[in-house]
C-alpha cells in the first residue's frame, strides 16, 4: 500500500489537524516521508535540512505545500528564525551513519549533539513538543532479546555515542525546562529513496547489486537477525507519538518486532526478483557488527497505539516497484 493512501486514511479517522511543526532532515529518506504524512494530515510543515544527504526531489509530492530553508543545524541562528510560530518540533536531521562517523567523530558530535542542543534551545518558549528520532544502535550488542527500552546501553561508535548523548540532553531539557520531549529509537529502517551509497542499508545494497547480476554480499554466516520496520510504518509512528499526550517524557522503540536473518532477506529479494541463479557470496565478518537484534514494541503499542501494518515482503515489493523508475 502506497504512503499517502496509508496517511490519508490515517488522516481521515483522526480528523484534521492544523498544528504548525518543524521538521529537521526533512528532505531525507525517512524525513521526507515523515512530511508527507503531516502534509496528507493537514499539517503545517517548514523543513530545515542542508541537503547533505537530502534531495529536494524527495519532497516533490508536497513543496508547494510546506516551508523549505536550506540550513544547518550547527547555525542556530537559521534554526532560531525557523521555531518561530511552530508547535512542535519533529528533530530527524544528523550525521547517521556509523562509518562516516568513525571516520569523522569530531563532525559527528557537533552535528548530532551541538546541534541538537541548539534546537532544544531555540525550540523553548516556542515549541512545546519536542520529537527526538534517535537510534537502536545506542543498545549496542544486546545482553538479552527482544530489546526493550530499558535494555543496558551500550553504545560501540561515535554515531551511537552521539545519538545517546543528545538523547541525554533531551531529557535534561524536560526535566529542568518543561518541554515535553518523546525519544524514539527506530531499529532498521528501509523503504524507497533510501540511498544506495556505501554508507546505505542492506536492503538497497542487495537490491543494487541483484538488479545488476552481481551476488549480494553478505558479511559472515548470514545468520544474524535484524528487525526491519517499512519507512511508512517509522514515519506514522512519528507523528502518533507528535500526537500522543501519553508519549510525553518516554523513550519507545521504533520496529516490527520480528527478526530475520541476512539470509533469509537476501533468499527474499533473490525471489522477488526472479534471480533464482545468483547465489549470495559470504566474505569474512565485520569487526563490531551486532549478531542479533530485535526490539520489544510494547511501550510502541502502548503509549502510542502503533503497530506495524506492513509485512516485510509488502514492503520490498512497494521498493523494487519504486526502484524501477529511481
Amino acid at each position: 500500500m502506497q504512503l499517502t493512501s496509508l496517511m490519508s486514511k490515517e488522516g481521515k479517522r483522526n480528523g484534521k489537524c492544523h498544528c504548525r511543526v518543524l521538521v529537521t532532515g526533512g528532505a531525507g529518506f525517512i524525513g521526507s516521508h515523515l512530511v508527507e504524512g503531516l502534509v496528507e494530515r493537514g499539517f503545517e510543515v517548514s523543513v530545515v535540512d542542508d541537503l547533505s544527504t537530502g534531495r529536494i526531489e524527495n519532497l516533490s509530492s508536497c513543496l508547494a505545500r510546506i516551508r523549505l530553508v536550506r540550513g544547518d543545524i550547527r547555525d542556530k541562528a537559521t534554526l532560531a528564525g525557523s521555531v518561530q510560530h511552530v508547535d512542535s518540533v519533529l528533530h530527524l536531521a544528523a550525521i547517521a551513519s556509523v562509518p562516516y562517523s568513525v571516520e569523522h567523530p569530531e563532525e559527528t558530535y557537533e552535528v548530532n549533539v551541538d546541534g541538537t542542543r541548539n534546537l532544544l534551545d531555540v525550540s523553548l518558549g516556542s515549541a512545546d513538543r519536542f520529537v527526538y528520532v534517535s537510534s537502536s544502535a545506542v543498545y549496542g550488542d544486546p545482553e538479552y532479546l527482544p530489546v526493550d527500552e530499558d535494555h543496558p546501553l551500550r553504545p560501540i561508535s561515535p554515531y551511537a555515542e552521539s545519538k545517546l548523548k543528545a538523547e541525554q540532553i533531551c531529557t535534561e531539557y524536560q526535566e529542568s525546562y518543561g518541554l515535553k520531549a518523546t525519544i524514539l529509537r527506530p531499529f532498521n529502517v528501509y523503504g524507497p529513496r533510501q540511498s544506495s551509497n556505501q554508507y546505505a542499508g542492506v536492503i538497497a545494497k542487495f537490491i543494487e547489486r541483484l538488479r545488476e547480476g552481481s551476488p549480494p554480499i553478505i558479511y559472515g554466516d548470514g545468520l544474524q537477525t535484524r528487525d526491519f520496520v517499512y519507512v511508512v510504518d517509522a514515519a506514522r509512528a512519528l507523528i502518533l507519538a507528535l500526537q500522543s499526550d501519553e508519549a510525553a517524557g518516554r523513550i519507545i522503540n521504533i520496529a516490527a518486532g520480528v527478526p530475520t536473518t541476512v539470509n533469509q532477506l537476501a533468499q527474499l529479494l533473490v525471489e522477488m526478483l526472479g534471480v533464482e541463479g545468483i547465489e549470495p557470496q559470504h566474505v569474512g565478518g565485520r569487526q563490531g557488527d551486532i549478531k542479533h537484534s530485535y526490539a520489544d514494541v510494547r511501550e510502541a503499542k502502548i503509549y502510542l497505539g502503533f503497530e506495524p501494518r506492513i509485512t516485510l515482503k509488502e514492503g520490498l515489493s512497494s521498493l523494487l516497484e519504486w526502484a524501477k523508475h529511481a
